[in-house]
């Protein structure tokens, strides 16, 4: 199938393709060896109180990122 880049860069995706993609609305692109892939990709939507939630329950704080790297570059 052929598609035409309009002015604004954009991309039309062929009704016939969509179809087979149930669902889908974001694309991961990935430019390999002069081909552009466009991959399915889900968005998972994020509730920040259940995240820091989790981080207060777990005792993180903002050192602790840090602090796993440098233990894990030691084994």
């Amino acid at each position: 199938m052929l598609a035409k880049i309009t002015s604004k860069n954009q991309i039309t995706i062929p009704k016939k393709i969509m179809e087979q993609l149930p669902e889908t609305q974001y694309f991961d692109l990935e430019l390999v060896n002069g081909v552009v892939m466009l991959k399915p990709a889900k968005i998972m939507d994020t509730n920040l109180d259940q995240i820091r939630y989790k981080i207060d329950k777990l005792g993180l704080k903002p050192g602790s990122v840090s602090e796993a790297i440098r233990w894990a570059r030691t084994k």
